[in-house]
């Protein structure tokens, strides 16, 4: 996030590739602007709307149109009682990671059972050694194609000799590969938390319904978000045209809502209104699902596949491959003949103008112990891949790509 507005080298083109922040999708823009329009028209809905405060747990009438929405689209028997709003679902994590793993002479963990996962959690944890990961297995899918496959033996036979842990977690499509679980393996993972006594977190943020940055076609079957008593499902706005808005959606057990909605009192009184206000007729009347559907979706697709391309035509002759872009907005790239590791490549891009993510940062947990929950310090993959967001304009992606190639191949081995 800070290379984001750090300056780079004087006189040199950015092509700032490294970031989490969306593309600008026109329509979904448009349904914004035609919502916050009727709410300046209507009276003083306007000045009520960034006046007061909404509860902790969030905007009342928004939480009852999620509610609604879930239930018809879904056959969930989700209430109010069952919503929490956050600014933000990285937020809303940072409670929940706690929140489980409490405090005390006995400390419990939160499992993540795919790594490489998501950077935002590496240090959410307020004490250390609060999380453990379990490496993924590499599955080759094409002289230039791979994808992560979860371990479920593995999961199984950690979670029978590790009482402590106190939660599962996976991101589902995964930051940073794009890679999307299927309904196999989540209901997998949700078995053995129940059996285990401890919720399964999914962290929603690019799934359906919305902004539901999935390309099915890869997929098998239909990657609906799953929800029970034992699920914790988290969502986000920010992918769907609001990120500047700060607008997490938590759906959970009543005692996970009381608990969000009494940190968000204690460490910002509640959560922001505005987003709220903008989305919930459009969730309401189901707006927001086909702008995702048909909109959204597509929009991306088109520019994973034209990524894709560049990067192909860019890596020609190379020792390279590209996860499986199943969802989410990166490409995922694993160099096979790097003589140094990505935090390298990634310091000599910037001298060129272009940022990605190096690779290393994706891979973490607890230092301690040994096994499987320190594995990923051993990953193949750990020190030869880095994430780019390819969701930024078209020539951007392609000049951006075309310097990785050039740099990369300059510090081969």
């Amino acid at each position: 996030m800070d290379d984001l507005g750090r300056p780079l080298p004087e006189g040199v083109t950015p092509y700032r590739l490294g970031g989490g922040n969306p593309a600008r999708v026109p329509a979904v823009e448009a349904a914004y602007r035609r919502a916050m329009e009727r709410l300046l028209s209507d009276g003083d809905s306007f000045e009520r709307a960034i006046s007061q405060y909404d509860p902790p747990q969030g905007r009342l009438r928004f939480i009852e149109s999620l509610a609604e929405f879930f239930n018809r689209e879904y056959g969930w028997n989700v209430g109010p009682k069952n919503i929490a709003i956050t600014n933000g679902s990285q937020s809303a994590f940072f409670f929940l990671f706690n929140l489980l793993s409490g405090d005390g002479p006995k400390r419990r963990t939160i499992l993540f059972p795919l790594v490489p996962e998501y950077i935002g959690y590496a240090d959410q944890g307020i004490e250390p050694d609060t999380f453990v990961t379990l490496p993924s297995r590499v599955e080759i899918l094409g002289d230039h194609e791979f994808k992560y496959r979860l371990d479920v033996d593995l999961v199984r036979s950690y979670m029978a000799e590790h009482p402590e842990v106190a939660a599962i977690c996976v991101s589902r499509p995964t930051n940073p590969t794009g890679n999307v679980l299927t309904n196999g393996e989540i209901a997998a993972l949700s078995d053995i938390a129940q059996g285990h006594g401890v919720p399964l977190m999914v962290d929603n943020a690019y799934g359906m319904p919305f902004p539901d940055i999935i390309f099915p076609e890869y997929i098998e079957g239909t990657p609906a978000p799953a929800w029970n008593e034992n699920t914790i499902l988290s969502m986000s706005l920010s992918k769907i045209g609001l990120p500047a808005l700060r607008t997490g959606i938590v759906v959970a057990n009543e005692r996970i809502v009381e608990s969000l909605a009494a940190l968000n009192s204690i460490v910002s009184l509640a959560s922001g209104s505005l987003g709220q206000v903008l989305a919930e007729d459009l969730v309401h009347s189901g707006e927001l699902k086909r702008l995702a559907t048909n909109e959204v979706q597509p929009f991306y697709r088109a520019k994973s596949l034209a990524a894709q391309e560049y990067l192909h035509g860019a890596m020609e002759g190379r020792a390279y491959m590209c996860h499986r872009n199943e969802g989410s907005m990166f490409l995922w790239l694993y160099f096979d003949d790097l003589a140094s590791g990505t935090r390298d490549l990634y310091l000599r891009l910037k001298e060129r103008g272009v940022v990605v993510v190096p690779g290393e940062y994706f891979f973490f947990g607890s230092e301690k112990g040994s096994g499987a929950e320190i594995a990923w310090k051993e990953h193949p993959h750990r020190h030869k891949c880095v994430r780019i967001n390819y969701a930024r304009p078209e020539g951007e992606v392609r000049d951006g790509l075309r310097i990785i190639a050039e740099v990369s191949a300059s510090l081969r081995r």
